[in-house]
């Protein structure tokens, strides 16, 4: 029987160590000899040297990659704030172990395994593909009452570290982080709402598709979760338990076991940002294993990225979650390894770089007022 005390949290929390900054200057190093312009490769540099970070060794390869996704459902749902019906939350898990949704689709494009966790699916689940580490039936309507009790909300939060941590023991080097969950933007808009003191009207979005009506119905159920709930701002848990889901505190503790693991952990969309923030409350050293995959269209994800310091990869304009942003920053991420693994050095391709001596000592590369 698995521990999900608080002091098993802070055990693991206290693991956790910053980045391996002697990897990352040799990485800075070798990038400086590649035979190339001087920073001409732009992010793939600063996530070979991030990596190098995160790992400890200068050439990374990452070959066993995985998506973790944890399913659950809401209580809020009763309040019309989601277009989809709950039922969807089910059907989508199921057809994600059938290979058959977006997230699914990618990662098989991309090499990647696909985990799905029920961490509080509203049915039983009899698909055998399906991990069950189910806490309840879906969470409390948090615009009566919390979500979970503290204790629920601290079971997920270490369902969701074991997970990641026994993900990367099994040879996992990289993971990606998503969710399914009917009315998870609204979970999550009120999390983010609390976590930074920002107004629901600036984090709020659409989800999967509003009216003008149920949106702004939207907006009023989360401040009224959060006036009614009162969650602690200073305390991650509480307001995990009042306003959360079991999805964002399972993913939270992803972002903790992949940082105890030191393996990089992808952010997705809107969802796992906030997640990902949740971590960095809990644990600030665990966004240095963070690696921002898009800008979601959600517009809550700007905001959290701003707090976490972090920059998407991309933006596709994509807005579907599920961790299907994942896979793809994942090929990113071995674009970076394939330049640092296999690019020449001026020294291998017999180029004298003394040409470059004076570009180097200053910014010879940017146009001013561009």
């Amino acid at each position: 029987m698995m521990d999900y005390t608080e002091n098993i949290l802070r055990e693991m929390i206290n693991k956790v160590s910053g980045l391996d900054g002697e990897a990352m200057k040799r990485a800075r190093e070798r990038q400086s000899r590649l035979a190339k312009p001087p920073g001409s490769l732009g992010r793939l540099e600063e996530l070979s040297v991030r990596l190098a970070g995160i790992t400890g060794k200068v050439h990374n390869e990452l070959k066993n990659r995985c998506i973790l996704v944890f399913c659950s459902d809401n209580g809020v749902c009763e309040e019309g704030v989601a277009s989809a019906p709950q039922s969807v939350t089910l059907s989508q898990a199921v057809n994600m172990t059938h290979g058959k949704t977006g997230v699914a689709v990618l990662a098989k494009e991309f090499g990647c395994a696909l985990a799905v966790c029920d961490v509080g699916i509203n049915a039983d689940v009899c698909e055998p593909l399906i991990i069950d580490r189910k806490i309840s039936y879906g969470t409390k309507n948090i615009s009566k009452t919390a979500a979970m009790t503290r204790k629920q909300a601290v079971r997920a939060i270490l369902t969701g570290a074991y997970l990641a941590a026994e993900t990367a023991d099994k040879g996992a080097c990289v993971i990606g982080i998503g969710e399914m969950g009917i009315g998870n933007t609204t979970t999550s808009s009120a999390v983010l709402s609390v976590l930074t003191g920002r107004p629901a009207e600036e984090i709020t979005g659409r989800g999967a598709g509003l009216t003008d009506e149920a949106y702004e119905k939207k907006i009023n159920i989360i401040k009224k979760a959060v006036e009614i709930n009162s969650p602690d701002p200073s305390d991650v848990i509480d307001v995990l338990s009042r306003v959360g889901g079991y999805d964002i505190a399972a993913m939270a503790g992803a972002f903790i076991g992949a940082a105890v693991k030191r393996i990089p952990a992808v952010i997705d969309g809107f969802i796992s940002v906030v997640a990902a923030l949740c971590a960095y409350r809990l644990c600030p050293e665990s966004a240095e294993y963070m690696i921002p995959s898009h800008a979601s269209f959600e517009i809550g994800n700007r905001v959290a990225m701003e707090e976490l310091g972090l920059r998407p990869i991309f933006d596709l304009g994509m807005r579907l979650g599920e961790g299907s942003g994942c896979p793809l920053a994942i090929s990113v991420l071995d674009a970076a390894c394939a330049v640092m693994n296999r690019m020449a050095t001026f020294d291998e391709a017999e180029i004298n770089d003394s040409y470059l001596d004076e570009i180097r000592k200053t910014d010879a590369f940017s146009v001013k007022g561009k």
